[in-house]
């Protein structure tokens, strides 16, 4: 990464894990075509590598100083962030090895990318440059079968394109954080595999942990394949990488913590944001039905809300007055004015007004209902219920979790697993937590609903 001399570099670093073992040394000749072939024979001694480092771009990457026991898996995924590895040689006994991109154009990219920042395989710093030859020619020795095998397991043009990717957003845990990760740093890696639409930042249960979405599963799975137990520096900040069961992230702000790279017009929400209606009526239906909303025209910041009768509209003053949204506390009085007037046909207001009187969200409109015995103010934990039964604690706390908020706990109702307490990391947090998810589409017709508890977990 560019910039000043306290920048940190990232590096892709396989974890621990290796997916095979360690092979015998191969000894190979070279031919007289620019061609590199494998031998039977004992000649390895004759090959001296490609010392000078040249400058011609070529398909083929010569690697040295590599660790004495390496993997081929480790190699392999050195090239995987700038396009498909078709090839592999491995020459152990020289610490060295070639790896044939599938095209000139990946190959200089990635001797590009390296000649800024250094790969480091179990904290050896290793070399990367073209290599003289212009193609890889392999027999079918045991050893190369493993190294094709290894090819196989990892290489993006065998990702299984004909079963689709169970979501295209990812969860990424960082484990071992030694040092800060950045969404930038993470959107500059993911990136190698697709366009990253979304990402989202958060610590969760004392993790780093961050919610990235692709166009495509394709993009979700290549990413997955190569990128999880890799380190981003030398021997910590290890990825770990699962599929969400997020179909898509909703992102409000373009920050540190989140990103929406489709709505380069989204506010940093540095400054208090302006409440669309939809939230504005979330916020009050808690306590009571909302008919109408009205945002100031030279005042955007203030508005007026119609509940469908004085004692919801006491109600939600008393409960919801001076509780803090998006850092700053709400003012609540009551107004002047008895009714919102909806703009004139033909006269408009620039969407300043909407009308939910016939809106379906209604949690009072049953006479008697049991919402009316639910009424608690403002808590840190929140009371949900409509859960289907494939939804899981994990599935909820992620969803929680998607918009920055920090999940303290949660618990399920023991005789009853469609409802469940979920305790976010404030009141604010679960004021904002209930205006984002009530009503989220769950799945199997189930939406949820969300209210604030009088219990703690």
């Amino acid at each position: 990464v560019g910039g000043s001399e306290t920048d940190v570099v990232f590096l892709f670093q396989r974890g621990s894990d290796q997916l095979f073992s360690s092979v015998s040394n191969s000894p190979y000749i070279m031919s007289t075509t620019g061609q590199m072939s494998l031998s039977n024979g004992n000649d390895s001694k004759k090959f001296k590598g490609d010392i000078r480092g040249p400058t011609v771009p070529s398909r083929v990457i010569h690697i040295r100083k590599l660790p004495n026991d390496i993997a081929e898996t480790e190699v392999i995924s050195l090239g995987l962030p700038f396009g498909d590895v078709t090839n592999l040689l491995m020459l152990k006994a020289k610490n060295q090895a070639f790896l044939e991109m599938n095209s000139e154009e990946a190959a200089q990219s990635m001797v590009s990318y390296y000649s800024t920042v250094m790969p480091i395989i179990r904290h050896h710093p290793v070399y990367v440059q073209f290599s003289n030859h212009k193609e890889l020619k392999t027999d079918n020795s045991p050893n190369q079968e493993r190294a094709q095998a290894a090819l196989r397991a990892l290489s993006t043009s065998h990702v299984d394109t004909t079963v689709p990717a169970p979501s295209t957003v990812l969860r990424v845990v960082v484990e071992n954080l030694i040092y800060p990760v950045t969404l930038d740093a993470l959107c500059q890696i993911f990136s190698k595999f697709g366009t990253v639409l979304r990402i989202i930042v958060f610590t969760k249960n004392s993790q780093f942990q961050a919610l990235l979405q692709y166009p495509d599963g394709a993009s979700a799975q290549a990413a997955k394949l190569s990128l999880d137990g890799q380190n981003i520096y030398n021997g910590c900040c290890t990825l770990r990488i699962s599929f969400s069961k997020l179909t898509s992230l909703n992102v409000k702000y373009n920050n540190e913590k989140s990103r929406d790279f489709t709505r380069p017009d989204l506010p940093t929400g540095d400054n208090q944001p302006t409440m669309e209606h939809p939230a504005m009526a979330t916020a009050f239906s808690v306590y009571g039905d909302v008919m109408r909303v009205k945002i100031l025209f030279n005042k955007k910041e203030n508005a007026l809300v119609q509940m469908s009768d004085s004692t919801q509209a006491q109600l939600a003053m008393s409960h919801l007055n001076g509780q803090r949204l998006h850092g700053k506390p709400l003012r609540i009085t009551l107004s002047k004015h008895t009714s919102v007037q909806l703009p004139r046909e033909g006269h408009e207001d620039q969407g300043l007004t909407k009308d939910y009187s016939n809106s379906p969200l209604h949690r009072f409109k049953k006479p008697g209902s049991k919402n009316y015995s639910n009424i608690f103010p403002p808590s840190a934990t929140l009371h949900l219920s409509n859960i289907p039964p494939s939804v899981v604690e994990d599935d909820l706390k992620m969803l929680f979790s998607s918009s920055g908020a920090m999940v303290k706990a949660f618990k399920f109702f023991q005789k009853d697993h469609k409802m469940a307490l979920i305790q976010m990391g404030s009141v604010e947090e679960a004021i904002e937590s209930l205006i984002e998810f009530h009503n989220h589409d769950l799945g199997e017709n189930h939406h949820l609903r969300v209210s604030f508890s009088k219990s703690s977990i």
